[in-house]
Parts: C-alpha cells; sequence; structure tokens
C-alpha cells in the first residue's frame, strides 16, 4: 500500500477507541440479557465484531500489524435462518471425506465381495483401488462403510450432515443431475459435524488403539447396517454468531 493511501495514525486510535466503546455496550448488553436469544446482545456482538474487523484492517495496514482477535466472517457460519416455520419435507446432505490408508486391506475386502458373488461379474475390477472403491460403495451402505472404515482400509477425514427444510417434496428425479445445487443455507434447520478439531486432547495411552487394531486383524463379523461410529458436534443453524 502507498503511503498516500495509508491511514492515519489518528484514524487507528479512533478505530482501536470504537472497538473499546462496542466492547463496552456489548458486555452491558449481556448483564442485561433477558434470554438467550436476546436481539440486544446479538446487535451489540455484530457492532463488536465491526469494529474490531476495522481497527485490524487500520492496524495492519499503519504499521504492518495484527491483533490476536478472530474476525467471524460470513463463511465461517450460516445465515440466519428463512426457511418455511412448519416444513413440510426435508432433504438431508451428507459429506464424509476418507483417506485411502490402506490399499491392500482395501482390495483384499473388495476381492472378498467378488469372491461370494455367485455371478463373478468383474472378476479383476478388485485388482485397483478405483475398482476395489466401486465395488464397496456399491455393496455396502454409506452409513455402513462410515461405521466400519477402518476395515476397508479408510481413514475418516472430516464429515457433515445438514438438515434442510423444503416446502414440498421433490418430484421423483427432479434433482438427481445435480443433487447438491439446491442447497439454500437459509434453510438449513440443523447441521451436525464431525472433525479431529473437536477432539478432546488424550492422556497419550494407545492401549484401546491397540486392543481396536488387534480386533480388526481378526475375520469380519456379519455386517451391521445399522451401527454408527464417530461422535458429532452438533451445530443448531446459528444465527450471525
Amino acid at each position: 500500500m502507498s503511503d498516500a493511501a495509508q491511514p492515519t495514525a489518528a484514524e487507528v486510535r479512533a478505530a482501536a477507541e470504537a472497538v473499546k466503546t462496542a466492547l463496552d455496550r456489548h458486555l452491558a448488553a449481556v448483564e442485561r440479557r433477558t434470554g438467550e436469544d436476546d436481539p440486544a446482545v446479538y446487535e451489540a456482538f455484530n457492532e463488536l465484531a465491526a469494529a474490531a474487523e476495522v481497527y485490524d484492517e487500520l492496524l495492519y495496514d499503519r504499521y504492518d500489524e495484527v491483533t490476536p482477535f478472530e474476525i467471524p466472517g460470513a463463511e465461517d457460519a450460516l445465515p440466519p435462518y428463512a426457511g418455511p416455520e412448519e416444513p413440510n419435507a426435508l432433504s438431508v446432505l451428507i459429506r464424509r471425506d476418507y483417506a485411502v490408508a490402506e490399499p491392500q486391506r482395501l482390495l483384499a475386502q473388495a476381492q472378498r465381495v467378488e469372491a461370494a458373488d455367485d455371478e463373478g461379474v468383474g472378476a479383476a475390477v478388485s485388482d485397483t483401488v478405483h475398482g476395489a472403491l466401486g465395488i464397496l460403495f456399491g455393496e455396502f451402505e454409506a452409513d455402513e462403510i462410515a461405521s466400519r472404515h477402518k476395515e476397508f482400509g479408510l481413514e475418516e477425514g472430516d464429515s457433515t450432515l445438514w438438515v434442510l427444510a423444503a416446502d414440498e417434496p421433490a418430484e421423483p428425479g427432479e434433482w438427481l443431475e445435480t443433487p447438491f445445487e439446491q442447497a439454500d443455507p437459509g434453510r438449513v434447520v440443523c447441521r451436525f459435524d464431525v472433525s479431529s478439531v473437536f477432539d478432546e486432547p488424550d492422556d497419550g495411552d494407545d492401549g484401546d488403539d491397540d486392543l481396536v487394531d488387534d480386533i480388526e486383524d481378526e475375520e469380519l463379523e456379519p455386517l451391521d447396517a445399522d451401527r454408527w461410529a464417530g461422535s458429532a458436534k452438533p451445530r443448531p443453524a446459528p444465527d450471525a454468531r
């Protein structure tokens, strides 16, 4: 940034004073709050966030310094709910990420599926990771793979589940070509996220992990489609906070 475009020291000082004022107002609103969703607290929160963001930008432009505050942006939260008050239909959107941690285990499981196939269709498909993934995800429900991902040589990454409100059920085949195009964040009733960032630090005891590894090396038991693994951190559709 050129010197001519830089904010003045007085402008930075004024922005700092605005943060102090907004901070006092936010604390006062919290102390007087009338309920969990008090609009005064909501308004004071947004004013404080806006003032802090202005100060942070001016401080950086003038002095090449930053604050320790993380200013929430629009991309960090869902917008306020704008769907029907009494939804007549729901859409459930799920994303789960995996890493192929053990390709040989993945291939072995796919080959077991092929061996159990009376028709022996695609006998060589399971020789590649790409083909093995197609076999396993075609054979087992997505929830089942999520609950036993390690047995399929997969490592679980982040996942999210969104429940969206709809006015009417979709017509058969209506959205199959673009299944996620109409995912309006303003209609999210609730969402549930799974991520290692939510995990509590462990105490360094790996005994349970060793036990799990021993169990996974044993012969697979009959699959149970009702099992669900992992813990979720619920995130009700938030306001701007």
